[in-house]
This record gives C-alpha cells, sequence and structure tokens, in this order.
C-alpha cells in the first residue's frame, strides 16, 4: 500500500486542515464526507484513518486507536451545535425533538444535557434537518450541527429559542467538551505501521500549515460560505480549539462515563494511542 485511504470531516471546524490538504498534502487519498458516513466507513474497513465522532471511538473501541494530539474541541461554547426550540429547554421533557443524522456525539450530548440539567426524557426522532426551516411542523426542537448550526448560532430566527450545547456542557460538567478525534483502525496500525507514522506527520503537517495560513483558509471559502471573516477568525482558533490535552482527555472520559450511565454506548472504552 502506497498511501492509506484517509477520512475527512469537510466542516468549517477543520477548514485549517482542508486547507493544508489541499495545498501541500496532494498525495493523500482523501475521503470526504459528513461523521456518521466517515464512521461507517472507518468501521467498515473502506478508509484506514479518519476523523470521527468522539463517541464513534467509544462503540468501536476494540478496532481502533487514536492518533494523539488532534482533536477538535470547546472550552466554552462550541457555536457550532446547537438546539433550536419553539420552547424555553426547561420545558421539553415530553415533546418532540429532531435530531441530526450528522453526528452520533451530538445526539448523545443532548440526550446526557437533557436528562442531568433538566430531567427530560424527550420523544427523540433522527431524521435531516434544514437550516431554511430548522424545526419541522411536527416538532418542538431540533439538533442542528456544523455549518448549519453555526450560521443559526449567528443568525438567530425570531420565536426561536437557541442554545449551544458547549456552553450547557460546561455549565453540568464544568468541563470542555471533545467533539472529534483521529482514529486508526488496528489491523492498519499493526499491518502498516511505518506508513501510519508517515501519514500522521503529513496530517499534522497540513494541519499546521493550514492554522499558521488561517486568513487564507478563511478566504479562500468566503465566496461559497454565508459568514463573514471575522466570524471564522473568531469560530477557528477561538470557539474550536484542535489540540487534544490532558484536561481534554478526562472531560473526554467524563462523556463517555455519562454516555455508558445512560445505556447510550455499551461501557466507557479505555483510550488506546497509535505508537506514531
Amino acid at each position: 500500500m502506497n498511501s492509506p485511504r484517509v477520512g475527512h470531516i469537510n466542516f468549517l471546524n477543520v477548514l485549517p486542515l482542508n486547507y493544508g490538504y489541499e495545498k501541500i498534502a496532494q498525495d493523500l487519498k482523501i475521503v470526504y464526507g459528513v461523521p456518521t458516513f466517515l464512521n461507517g466507513e472507518l468501521k467498515a474497513g473502506r478508509i484506514d484513518i479518519s476523523n470521527i465522532s468522539s463517541i464513534e471511538y467509544a462503540k468501536d473501541s476494540a478496532e481502533l486507536l487514536i492518533l494523539p494530539k488532534l482533536c477538535v474541541r470547546a472550552d466554552y461554547a462550541v457555536t457550532s451545535i446547537i438546539l433550536v426550540s419553539r420552547k424555553p429547554i426547561e420545558n421539553l421533557r415530553g415533546e418532540k425533538i429532531i435530531l441530526t443524522t450528522k453526528s452520533a456525539t451530538a445526539q448523545c450530548l443532548l440526550k446526557i444535557i437533557l436528562h442531568e440539567s433538566y430531567n427530560a426524557a424527550p420523544n427523540y426522532e433522527t431524521r435531516a434537518v434544514k437550516v431554511e426551516k430548522p424545526v419541522d411542523d411536527d416538532a418542538t426542537a431540533a439538533l442542528l450541527i456544523g455549518d448549519d448550526a453555526l450560521f443559526i448560532y449567528l443568525h438567530r430566527p425570531k420565536n426561536f429559542f437557541v442554545y449551544d450545547l458547549g456552553e450547557e456542557w460546561k455549565k453540568l460538567t464544568g468541563r470542555q467538551m471533545i467533539y472529534a478525534l483521529w482514529a486508526v483502525r488496528k489491523k492498519f496500525a499493526v499491518e502498516e505501521p511505518a506508513l501510519l507514522k508517515a501519514t500522521y506527520k503529513k496530517i499534522i503537517r497540513a494541519f499546521r500549515f493550514g492554522i499558521e495560513n488561517k486568513s487564507a483558509a478563511i478566504n479562500s471559502v468566503l465566496s461559497t460560505k454565508p459568514f463573514t471573516f471575522n466570524e471564522l477568525d473568531n469560530y477557528l482558533g477561538g470557539a474550536i480549539k484542535w489540540d487534544l490535552t490532558a484536561e481534554g482527555l478526562e472531560a473526554l472520559k467524563l462523556y463517555y462515563q455519562k454516555a455508558a450511565a445512560l445505556k447510550l454506548i455499551d461501557a466507557e472504552p479505555e483510550l488506546e494511542f497509535a505508537d506514531v
């Protein structure tokens, strides 16, 4: 194998890495997709390395290893994972909430927050959510993530309440939140250790390049995204951070503990890291 297949969740929250891939890592075989798609591709062995929803590592930790140093996290408000509601959040106990199909991490996070902070067990339904009409007529609230969520967070619709799940998690736990990890299939790590190390270095280098050239990365997407330069500049490296710290790992363990307690995952996983 000359080049592994590398998954990439092409949301704005990893715009610097996307820019780095385009500019200095053209030799990598990049597979683009939303979190749920790439989670499935990694699990099926059709890609070897990817950024994934953090909950997916817990669900498939027997087959995966975490790549060190990398994550998508927020210390407080994340601004791109939100609950849009017709009612105040404390009044959602028996209501219907639509969950985005794009991310299982956000789904679990919302369920933890509503259960522990608001003693709520709503009627959840998973389906596609549209930014043009974030809450369908048959529902009271909806969970959105990614670029759509960021747009609504910055341009709040009239007659709706908007809740940032990073902010709600911080109020509940006092911790930051890890939304995504980079993971590699154990089989690939065992069979191709040198290739894994070389690919990891390319990912780190591409990420560093994108962060160092953040203004150019932002300018490269302004014509196709409904955001201003300042909005994205504040989001990237402000709300969103990418370094996987010891504090972040402790927060991740707490998230897994709470998810297991609600039986959203089978058990709390051991955090195993790839040797890179």
